[in-house]
């Protein structure tokens, strides 16, 4: 019996309690960009390169689940946006392209390529937008979730003119509004206020700004230019969008989430992930 316990004490200096799981955990990072602003992100695990990068006023941690899940086998990063999270706030540079380029920069600095591009949101326009200004190259696969494609621009301005009031009106009652209305299951009111919390760090100037800048545009005609496996995960409230994913790229995989709120992949995290991971392993091998 003393033999075994002087075996187990040896294991346990060799091999401290969190050795096993310390690859896996997250880091914060950061970084600058070529015009001066410095970004975090939180990055974890090895092997095959993901980046989530979140949408509208939300930061990297709103990926966590996926996060969890992937870096027991996959080298994942997540992306605080300028403006957003931790990020610096600028006055500048509140629009898809360079936001894009931020992408681009951080892909390039960590050196991520080829890289699955997951984009949420408002991330939608900005993983397209990378599409239009870098090509496919440095991709091995792209995932849209959630987000705007495009449609008749008039509609889009009577929709928003509202909303974006609302946001200058009354921003905490807004903000309120909004992260609850992102998720179809109840959620800890802990969870709630730190999500609501992360969205207010974001000055509303530049939240009024980028989304006038993203939601002008139409996007559809980007998605021809896509030449690697693609993969758009809905819900029904824009199932039109979805719709345009595939009408464009027929190849794409295209799936909608009945029961899910905006941020699907936390509402339906396990159905979100397989998902995710079959996609990822269906990959031409090269």
């Amino acid at each position: 019996m003393q033999k075994l316990f002087l075996l187990l004490a040896f294991v346990i200096l060799i091999f401290p309690a969190n050795s096993f799981a310390a690859e896996d955990s997250p880091k914060t990072g950061y970084f600058v960009t070529s015009d001066g602003v410095k970004l975090r992100y939180i990055e974890a695990g090895k092997g095959s390169a993901i980046l989530f990068e979140p949408g509208w006023t939300m930061s990297a941690e709103i990926w966590e689940k996926q996060i969890d899940y992937f870096a027991k086998n996959y080298h994942v990063v997540a992306i605080d946006p300028r403006s957003q999270g931790e990020s610096d706030k600028p006055s500048e540079g509140h629009y898809p392209e360079r936001r894009a380029r931020d992408i681009k920069e951080l892909v390039d600095h960590l050196k991520l390529a080829p890289v699955t591009l997951v984009g949420w949101s408002m991330g939608v326009a900005e993983a397209l937008t990378y599409v239009e200004l870098f090509g496919t190259d440095s991709l091995s696969g792209l995932v849209l979730v959630d987000g705007f494609i495009g449609r008749d621009q008039t509609s889009v301005l009577t929709v928003f003119q509202g909303f974006l009031k609302s946001l200058q009106t009354d921003r905490k009652k807004f903000t309120e509004n909004f992260v609850r209305g992102m998720y179809s299951k109840k959620y800890s009111e802990d969870y709630l206020e730190k999500v609501m919390a992360t969205s207010l760090k974001t000055p509303t100037n530049s939240a009024v700004v980028l989304f006038m800048n993203t939601f002008m545009k139409d996007y559809r005609p980007i998605l021809e230019k896509i030449d690697k496996p693609l993969l758009a995960l809905y819900t029904p409230f824009l199932k039109d969008d979805a719709g345009s994913v595939k009408q464009k790229v027929p190849s794409a995989k295209v799936e909608l989430f009945d029961g899910a709120g905006h941020a699907l992949f936390v509402d339906e995290a396990d159905k979100f992930n397989k998902l995710l991971e079959q996609f990822i392993k269906d990959y031409p091998s090269k």
